[in-house]
């Protein structure tokens, strides 16, 4: 009896512990390529800081290569300006991998490829959602054809510019056209070659676009008031975050995709803001976020639909920027420019260690309440 209850609370545990969703960083270059001595730098301080994640938009191999000593898993992603020679030519797909894969990998871990990034928010510049799919299809049919089989390959979208509603979460689908244009052939691939969707979430500029939405909701910040409930599901909800992924797992499965992984490829809150009236950009707040969205996904209760939906969640991002588009004049950073720390937060989810360790608690306990029971009985049979 004693031996069953220990290895129903192993595995019962085993079980909570796998769901926990891993907690990366995106590290953005300004400068290409960075300078030498650079990214043997920003390899070290992410060790440092206990991150087993990384995302790089602009993934320059002196980067790749930096972190080959670690083991650090790489999350690449290829701008939006190459896709269209990347979809009008394999041996462009094969070129790319070549230069920024084959070299460096399997020592620098490299699990996964987004090709394009938020390909679908609209651009007076050029459209590339057209060139999204014969791309990816062209880097998968290459990293078959150098033997390379374990590198997930997929496309990373916005929340808003590809879901039609965070509220409720049972009511969000696919925004059409691209809905049936782009996204459900691409799932397709995603499920038959069992790789992730990737998305873009951002409580922080849901929250600025809905003034009905208490900052305490989109901060993780427990309140008698801070929820709300589906009421089609009955899921009450106690922050955005988890409102909004649980709106992207609905959407998928109205396309009846609903057992790919979910990867958050981008969340954050800004510490400063581009724009004088964005007096919710403070460090205070961005603080409050990370410390929050920490401590959901150490709980183990990512979304409250489905408990292993969201498989990875990457912080925009390691350190501030100056300047540049609406996002990079925001300060999203966790450092600052000079790489000084600006939150006290521990990223490491520590799933798998502190797994280890209550499992061998549990297992030192069970043997000795074992070996006491056997000395018991033995001392009863004696007398």
């Amino acid at each position: 009896m004693a031996s069953f209850l220990f290895l129903s609370l192993l595995f019962s545990f085993l079980h909570f512990t796998s769901s926990i969703p891993s907690i990366g960083i995106t590290y953005s270059s300004t400068v290409s390529p960075p300078p030498p001595p650079f990214p043997a730098k920003v390899s070290s301080l992410i060790s440092a800081l206990k991150i087993t994640s990384v995302r790089l938009p602009d993934p320059d191999p002196s980067l790749i290569k930096a972190f080959a000593p670690t083991n650090t898993s790489l999350f690449l992603s290829i701008s939006n300006s190459h896709l269209p020679a990347l979809a009008s030519n394999g041996s462009v797909a094969l070129s790319w991998l070549r230069r920024h894969v084959l070299p460096l990998y399997p020592r620098s871990k490299i699990s996964l490829i987004s090709v394009g990034n938020t390909v679908l928010d609209s651009t007076t510049i050029q459209d590339f959602s057209p060139f999204l799919l014969p791309a990816t299809r062209n880097l998968h049919h290459a990293l078959q054809e150098l033997g390379i089989n374990k590198i997930q390959i997929s496309a990373t979208f916005s929340f808003f510019s590809t879901i039609t509603t965070a509220f409720p979460p049972s009511s969000a689908v696919f925004q059409q056209p691209a809905g049936d244009l782009i996204i459900k052939p691409l799932l397709q691939f995603l499920e038959q070659t069992n790789s992730s969707f990737l998305i873009n979430i951002y409580p922080y500029n849901l929250f600025r676009l809905n003034s009905e939405i208490p900052i305490g909701f989109a901060l993780f910040q427990d309140n008698p008031f801070n929820f709300r409930d589906d009421p089609v599901t009955g899921i009450r909800y106690f922050n955005l975050f988890a409102m909004m992924a649980d709106a992207v797992l609905t959407a998928m499965a109205a396309m009846g995709y609903q057992n790919i992984p979910v990867v958050v490829a981008e969340t954050g809150w800004p510490s400063g803001g581009s724009q004088a009236e964005e007096v919710e950009a403070n460090g205070v707040y961005a603080e409050m976020y990370l410390k929050g969205l920490v401590r959901h996904l150490k709980s183990g209760a990512a979304t409250p639909l489905k408990k292993d939906g969201v498989a990875e969640v990457y912080v925009y991002e390691l350190m501030d920027h100056s300047g540049g588009d609406n996002e990079r004049g925001r300060k999203w950073g966790i450092l600052t420019e000079n790489m000084t720390m600006k939150y006290n937060v521990e990223f490491s989810s520590g799933a798998k260690n502190s797994g280890i360790c209550l499992v061998a608690i549990w297992f030192t306990n069970w043997l000795l309440i074992t070996s006491m029971n056997l000395i018991l009985g033995f001392v009863g049979i004696q007398g």
